[in-house]
């Protein structure tokens, strides 16, 4: 099945420049590996203010629990909230 995520990434306050980097770069890695693994099938960056991180992915899982452990593999998970889309 097919998902569409909306993924909108807040980071807190007070975070080091170097561990944004560190979990962007770790992110990168991560959805290369979904990529290639057929999860992560299309990801879109739409035009954004500054300060804004927001994704649309289109993923492929067996199911929304499948899905939802797909969400939570990516590093930036913990500053993530996803609205998800059938």
């Amino acid at each position: 099945m097919e998902y569409l995520a909306d993924l909108v990434t807040t980071v807190p306050e007070g975070t080091s420049p170097s561990k944004v980097d560190e979990l962007r770069a770790a992110e990168a890695v991560r959805a290369a590996d979904l990529a290639k693994a057929g999860n992560l099938v299309r990801l879109w960056r739409p035009p954004l203010g500054p300060g804004e991180w927001h994704s649309i992915g289109l993923f492929r899982a067996a199911d929304e629990t499948e899905l939802h452990k797909i969400l939570a593999s990516l590093p930036l998970h913990i500053w993530m909230r996803s609205p998800l889309r059938r």
